[in-house]
């Protein structure tokens, strides 16, 4: 069991407990997954941009991604239904807890001028988007290995009710929210 897990039923379950007055185990919020997806508009004209961004996210979050495809034709970005223009992985179990704990300790400080993760970034029912400018601040991409910079966004998913519930139980996990 990773230790973040470990911290979470030994220190998290009981403190969100006092502090809500959870009266049952299981209505306290939990992580339930953890989504990482790449946006690759380039792909439309760069097909060599699907390859490296799938090395990149498999490398990052240990486990293959899909391909995301378009909805809809929009013709003035030249894009028709079904074309490639992302990639995601979704985590759960043991690689979301391994993933999870790597980000809170290791990764988010490895941001140039780090003062906090945005504390507004929650969805109105207690998951958390966290946005990356680039790849490179994960300890498995070497930066010489790097063809393009590019965005990669980390949706934290829970199941808090509130905003609240989710900013408490990330903030007892060790998530180092900026200071108002």
């Amino acid at each position: 069991m990773s230790e973040l897990k470990e911290k979470y039923h030994n220190e998290v379950v009981p403190a969100l407990k006092e502090r809500y007055g959870y009266k049952n185990i299981m209505q306290v919020p939990r992580v339930t997954k953890i989504v990482l997806n790449i946006g690759l508009g380039e792909a439309i004209t760069n097909a060599k941009a699907l390859e490296a961004a799938e090395k990149d996210l498999a490398a990052i979050a240990g486990q293959h991604p899909i391909i995301t495809r378009s909805k809809r034709s929009i013709a003035a970005f030249r894009l028709r239904t079904g074309m490639p223009i992302g990639m995601k992985v979704t985590l759960r179990g043991a690689r979301m807890w391994d993933f999870l704990d790597k980000l809170v300790n290791a990764v988010v400080f490895r941001i140039r001028e780090f003062q906090g993760v945005p504390r507004n970034s929650f969805d109105g029912r207690g998951s958390y988007t966290l946005a990356f400018r680039e790849q490179t601040v994960f300890p498995e991409i070497e930066y010489d290995k790097v063809d393009k910079l590019r965005g990669l966004e980390v949706s934290i998913v829970t199941t808090a009710r509130t905003d609240e519930e989710g900013r408490s139980l990330l903030s007892f996990m060790g998530m180092p929210f900026a200071t108002e």
